[in-house]
This record gives C-alpha cells, structure tokens and sequence, in this order.
C-alpha cells in the first residue's frame, strides 16, 4: 500500500450539511446474515470500505451470489443456514476485526474445513476471545501460538453444543460471534455481558424473522439468547450513517468557533449512542432532529453548534457505548477547559494499535498534555495550541482521522503520516471534511 499522508491546514468554521457513510457494523451484517437467509436481500447505504467488502469478498468465496456493491446497493441471493459451500483458498479478511470474529461464529456451524488471514495488524490481534467459547461449543479451531491469525476451522459434521456463555469482557464481537453459532446448536445458547454493547447483531436477527430474546439482568448486565434450527427470512435494509464516522463532524463542529453542522441520517442506536452523551457533559450543543426508524434501528440527524467545553471525568458506564469515538473524544478534551479523565478503557490498547498510547504521543508531537494510563488517559486541555509537527498514525484510520481534527485549532501546518488505511471505514473522508470547512491535502507518496 502506497504511503498515504494528510496535509492539515490550520483553523476553518465548520458549516452545512453532511451525509457520512453507512454503518460499518451494521453493513458487515447485512451481508453475513443476508447470505445465510432464504431468499433475497436487498441493501442500500452499504459501506463500500475496505472492512465491509472484505466481509461480502468472504461469502462469495463460500459460494454466494451477491450483486454489487453499486453505489451503496447490494443484492444477496442467500443460501440458508446450511448452504454455504468450502471456499477454495484461505479467505482474506484484511484489516477486519469484526468480519474475522463475526464470521468465525457462522464458520464454526459448517461442515467444511476453512482458514481465515489477515494483514500485519489483524494478525497482532486477540482471537482467543472468540476461540475459546467456541471450543466450548465443540467447534474445532486452530490458531497460530498466541491466539492469533491464521484461524483454520473444521468442519465436525456434528451440531455445535449450546450453552450460556459468560463474556470476560464487555464485547459486541464475542456475543455476537457467540450468537451467530447458536444458530447452529441444538437448544437455546445465551451471550451474558459485563456491561451492555452493542446490539446490531440481535436487532437484525429479529429483523430477519430470527427470534432472540434480550434482558437487561441488572444495572449493567444483559443476557441475550437465542434456539438453534430455525431460519432467516430475506429482507431489505437501509443501512444508517455510521455514529463513529460522524463522530469526527461531531467534534470538528463542537471545537471550531462560529460552527453550526447537521450531520444527516445517522444511526442513534442506543448501544452506540456513548459520544453524543460524552460530548454533552462536556458542554458540546448538540440537538436530534428528525428522530425516526429503519430496520429495527433509531436514525435522527444531529445538529452540532460551537459552544466552549470543559473538562470531565468520563462515566466509566459510557465507556463501552463510545469504545471507538475515544480518539475524536480525546482531541475534544484537548480543547476543552480543564481536565479530562478517562479510566476503565482498557480494551483501547488491542483496537487497531495502541490508542491509548498512540493518540497519546499524537497529542503531545502537537503539544498537548495527555498523559496516558494503564486503562485511559489524563488530558489538560485548553491551555495551548496544539503546535506544527509530524503525526505518526501507526496505520490506525482512527487516529489520522482524529487529528486531522485536531488541526482546527492548530497553530500552524499538520502532517499526519501512514493514513492509505482511512478507506477501510471511510473512503470520502477528506473530500467530506473540506466540503464542510476544513483545509485537507491527501497525498500519496
């Protein structure tokens, strides 16, 4: 992959309106559940992104007949539960962490043998988490020392063995890949979580006629479960605008004085919705307009106004429903009057890279003080600009995206390095973010 690096000039006012690009959860599932449904489904807003196309690359690999991506439009000719068909070579799920463990949870129902690699950063990621309950379950996976990629799985020709599953950590892949193989168990199989995520996996099921039952167990625990045996029923899905591609707009309104944004159609599922809440106790203005559902999902537009924020310590019970917004939410505090806490964010450390410790040494390249901590970070915000100087992004799209955020208060020009990775979840990023305001050069070297 060429070099890719973003050029960020200082300041802009952030005005207009915007439509970012559909949901990334929500586009990976359309597809995985649309090919093992009976009959036809049809997509519109699908991600046409790296991860997500990783994802429909997988199923037609297996033997279905998916029409698209078009322009946001995809059409799956689903195969059933049990139609999928031995691909002839090891399926590349690239950058995907969630095509990978989603997809290990359907892969384990089948009876063929199948193998599933990844890019350098897939393959430093932990697999154990979803291998693990489904050994439990009597699936047969290998993976290399350490639990990761390459992931070969074997078909046992036997249903797998339902079971309730208590989550080690709070994760909407784990329970979801958890789920996916009940499918193929005989009885009622449970995902139990440490503290909510979210739900996309269980709203789609029921969406496409699969019943899965959710409680909330106390103020933090749910439980979801599901039977084994029965079937998905096709459908059609109007994917909404991905929460954590708005967040960017959310924030670069938020902290550039004058601002006033509405970001349209954007998904406002409740397991999701942890920026928004996040960025109002920081004193952001923010108001939902237009609040209605599509597909089982809650859509609204969001309107964002500059007003000055402050520092806050973060609700650690909002950590999980803001998991991949923290670098957007850590270049809002640097903005911010006062201090920002954040604790109890562990799970940053194995995204992409490092995010605690790369937005960390982002942050203070530009002179910033963020000190970063075991499961989080302290961030002194509002006391300078940040400075001119070379960003390393570590091949994180998260990270290049943040700061060239940040480059609105900047003092002088941004360099942000290793960002050809922002096409896997947002390829009109840089074409978004100056239509609205901002000075951005992408240049391949």
């Amino acid at each position: 992959m060429a070099n890719v690096k973003f050029i960020v000039q200082p300041g802009g006012t952030i005005k207009g309106r915007v439509r970012v690009p559909g949901d990334k959860s929500i586009s990976h599932r359309s597809i995985m559940l649309g090919a093992i449904a009976e009959g036809t489904t049809t997509v519109t807003g699908f991600l046409e992104g790296a991860d997500a196309l990783a994802t429909l690359q997988a199923f037609k690999d297996m033997g279905v007949e998916i029409e698209g991506p078009e322009n946001g439009n995809v059409t799956i000719h689903g195969v059933g539960l049990l139609g999928l068909k031995k691909p002839q070579k090891p399926m590349d799920m690239g950058n995907s962490g969630t095509s990978t463990r989603l997809l290990a949870g359907i892969l384990a129902g089948q009876n063929f043998d199948c193998e599933l690699v990844g890019d350098a950063s897939l393959s430093k990621r932990p697999m154990k988490r979803v291998t693990d309950p489904l050994a439990l379950m009597g699936a047969k996976i290998e993976t290399a020392e350490g639990g990761t990629l390459p992931m070969k799985i074997f078909g046992t020709g036997e249903p797998l063995k339902a079971m309730d599953y208590v989550l080690p950590m709070a994760s909407a892949q784990v329970k979801s890949c958890v789920l996916l193989a009940g499918l193929y168990a005989e009885g009622q199989t449970c995902a139990l979580e440490p503290a909510p995520t979210r739900d996309h996996t269980e709203r789609m099921l029921n969406g496409f006629g699969y019943e899965v039952h959710s409680e909330k167990l106390d103020a933090l625990r749910t439980k979801a479960c599901l039977r084994g045996g029965g079937k998905l029923t096709a459908r059609h899905i109007d994917v909404p605008s991905d929460i954590s591609s708005a967040a960017f707009f959310m924030v670069a309104a938020a902290i550039s004085k004058g601002s006033d944004l509405v970001i349209e159609h954007v998904g406002m599922n409740p397991t999701r919705t942890g920026v928004v809440d996040i960025l109002k106790l920081m004193g952001a203005d923010i108001t939902l307009e237009n609040p209605h559902e599509v597909g089982g999902e809650p859509v609204a537009d969001v309107r964002v106004r500059y007003a000055p924020l402050k520092g806050i310590q973060i609700p650690e019970e909002l950590v999980p429903l803001a998991i991949d917004e923290f670098p957007v939410l850590f270049v809002a505090a640097s903005c911010a009057e006062g201090q920002t806490v954040l604790t109890g964010a562990e799970e940053l450390r194995v995204k992409e890279s490092d995010r605690i410790q790369v937005m960390a040494d982002a942050l203070q390249a530009v002179g910033i003080d963020a000190q970063p901590t075991e499961d989080g970070m302290i961030i002194n915000g509002g006391q300078q600009q940040p400075q001119n100087a070379e960003i390393q992004s570590h091949h994180d799209h998260r990270i290049s995206m943040a700061m060239t955020v940040a480059g609105l208060n900047a003092a002088s020009e941004l360099v942000i390095d290793d960002c050809a990775n922002v096409n896997t979840s947002f390829p009109t990023f840089i074409e978004l973010i100056n239509a609205v305001g901002m000075n951005v050069e992408s240049v391949k070297e």
